[in-house]
């Protein structure tokens, strides 16, 4: 048996222990036996009282909403139920709190951010290279000439791909920002 039929033979289990009587009837026994042998006043009576109300409340809610996913859409309830056995899959395989999230968020706003910031230090280099006059030794050899004196060197290819380079990563990081947002 794979891992996923077993961990839906483990949530069909719970499922039949949660709907057993016999099962809740014990442990309100249990209940009743430690509030009997405590001593508890007034005050933390009417906490426990609060407190189980709130919990048969749940119970009925509970239970509502488990039916209104029930009554959706017939058609895709093939689908509906495999996607709730995946997400169920990894919920049990994944713990994951709203820390781990936002430590998660963090560091993809931290890496987009350095990606923008590469890709202009990028951008703004290639100009540099570009614009600034390098010396005869470096100027390897001109490939395209405008005048005997001055053309298109090899080093103003390089820097039109370090430049096209800086836009690519800026757009990408742009785009993926923008796209994770909606």
């Amino acid at each position: 048996m794979s891992k996923h039929e077993n961990i839906k033979k483990e949530v069909e289990q719970l499922q039949q222990v949660t709907h057993k009587q016999a099962a809740i009837d014990h442990k309100l026994d249990e209940l009743v036996s430690l509030l009997a042998k405590s001593e508890i006043d007034s005050e933390k009576v009417k906490q426990i009282r609060l407190r189980m109300n709130n919990a048969l409340d749940k119970a009925g809610t509970y239970r509502d909403q488990l039916n209104a996913f029930k009554h959706i859409d017939v058609e895709g309830t093939a689908n509906r139920a495999n996607m709730l056995d995946e997400f169920t899959v990894m919920l049990a395989s994944h713990q994951v709190d709203s820390t781990m999230s936002k430590k998660y968020l963090r560091g993809e706003r931290i890496s987009k951010f350095f990606l923008i910031l590469i890709s202009l230090v990028l951008i703004m280099l290639g100009f540099a290279m570009i614009i600034m006059p390098a010396p005869p030794y470096f100027e390897m050899f001109t490939i395209f000439y405008f005048n005997p004196q001055d053309g298109v060197t090899l080093m103003d290819v390089i820097s039109l791909l370090i430049i096209l380079t800086g836009i690519y990563l800026l757009v990408k990081s742009v785009y993926k920002q923008f796209s994770t947002d909606q």
